[in-house]
């Protein structure tokens, strides 16, 4: 027998979709206006992207008072938004932060950060907004879609048959960006089923460039197995497994192109470094047995003739003078030390990336809704009078320097807003 749906009853004015940036904003704001709001997330905790922008330090807003000269980073797009941003901007979304106790800091090209340099700040201050307006938060909660009755939105169905229902819906499941934070798109699929346009874009996929000389040595190298791990300011970031290619200026491959938009944001807040694990399924004990066999076998050969049978030739000539080992040593003279410092090398092969290659300026291009049915003096979707659309749900192309964090901000608190009130 099929799960039917399970109606609860109505205990809430506002159902918002969506723990991030824009849905904890607009839960708080409309909590703080007497709505009694609930919140549905997927992740175990809402907020698991904002913990990652900026390289952890959560770029929060660029600081452009003037609304023309902010909303013209946002491009063509820019005409949808003069309306909600004339009800929370800049100076506003800085106020808000200021008065919800955390102060910030400002940097190179208007760049705000909380003065803490930590996006947790930025989380505890909108969790604590939430929370002193009893918003309920509900986690681990795998939203299906809309319930509609007779063309109207009347609920919100979960994977595991109970529909959550409202008066009022506010959609901020994010777009595409980051897949492994929960922003796969799916609030897309959605929308479409209830006549929505969406409109899908790939992210840029380019090659990037890395500072180290010795590895440019390695042009035309291709692994099919590695694991590359980014770090910001030494904290992991992203780590995948797959095929990568060396080139003369640096690195290529299906993996790094698909790494490379997450690198591009990455290296816009600095000190970005990678590593390379050319041994992906063997942890550093197992690859040192194996290349401890290798030398056995090899007895009484000089390293410098070993090293081809652990790793390509074109990588294997570099290693003796890149790690100080003595490429004339026979094998069996190799200490353990000698051995250490091979193996832990060969799991971590750390790179310096510098640029994107072929890309002036990334910009976050994720597609999303057509914003002509979208009503931005409140948010609602011009199909649909009880539903809010917000954050990086919208299609909107923006730069990198708050601006992404900002459209929440101000979305979020649009919605948030002229929510209350409807019944």
């Amino acid at each position: 027998m099929g799960m039917k749906h399970i109606l609860t009853t109505k205990t809430y004015d506002v159902i918002v979709v969506g723990g991030g940036p824009a849905g904890m904003m607009a839960a708080g704001r409309a909590a703080e206006l007497g709505a009694r709001v609930l919140l549905l997330e997927k992740n175990p905790a809402p907020g698991k992207k904002l913990l990652i922008t900026g390289g952890g330090r959560s770029n929060v807003t660029n600081n452009e008072t003037d609304n023309r000269k902010l909303l013209a980073k946002y491009g063509t797009k820019s005409k949808f938004l003069f309306s909600a941003f004339a009800q929370f901007n800049v100076p506003k979304t800085l106020e808000f932060f200021h008065t919800h106790g955390m102060p910030t800091k400002l940097e190179a090209e208007g760049r705000v950060f909380p003065a803490t340099e930590k996006a947790e700040s930025v989380w505890q201050c909108l969790v604590q907004y939430m929370k002193s307006g009893n918003v309920a938060i509900k986690t681990d909660v795998e939203v299906i879609g809309f319930q509609l009755t007779k063309g109207v939105i009347t609920g919100v169905k979960l994977k595991e048959g109970v529909v959550h229902s409202a008066s009022t819906y506010i959609l901020a499941t994010g777009g595409t960006s980051r897949p492994e934070t929960g922003s796969t798109g799916e609030g897309f699929h959605w929308l479409k089923k209830i006549g929505h346009t969406v409109r899908m874009t790939e992210p840029a996929l380019v090659p990037i460039r890395t500072k180290e000389a010795w590895a440019h040595k390695c042009s035309g190298l291709a692994f099919k197995e590695a694991r590359v791990s980014t770090f910001a300011r030494g904290i992991l970031q992203h780590s995948r497994i797959g095929k990568i290619l060396f080139t003369h200026v640096g690195l290529s491959g299906p993996l790094i192109l698909n790494m490379s938009k997450d690198i591009g944001e990455l290296l816009k807040y600095g000190d970005t470094t990678l590593t390379i694990d050319l041994f992906p399924k063997q942890d550093n004990g197992e690859l040192d047995r194996f290349i401890q066999e290798k030398f056995r076998l090899a007895q009484n050969k000089k390293l410098k003739n070993v090293l081809g049978d652990i790793v390509p030739s074109a990588l294997a000539h570099l290693l003796p003078e890149l790690l100080h080992l003595d490429p004339e040593k026979e094998v069996n003279k190799i200490s353990r030390t000698e051995r250490t410092v091979l193996v832990k090398f060969l799991k971590s092969i750390p790179l310096t990336p510098t640029a994107l290659l072929g890309v002036e300026k990334a910009v976050v291009v994720s597609g999303g809704v057509d914003l002509r049915e979208i009503d931005f003096k409140t948010m609602r979707s011009r199909l649909h009078n009880n539903l809010c659309i917000i954050g990086d749900v919208l299609d909107i192309d923006r730069p990198s320097g708050g601006y992404s964090l900002q459209l929440c901000w101000t979305t979020g608190f649009v919605a948030g807003t002229h929510v209350v009130g409807r019944k």
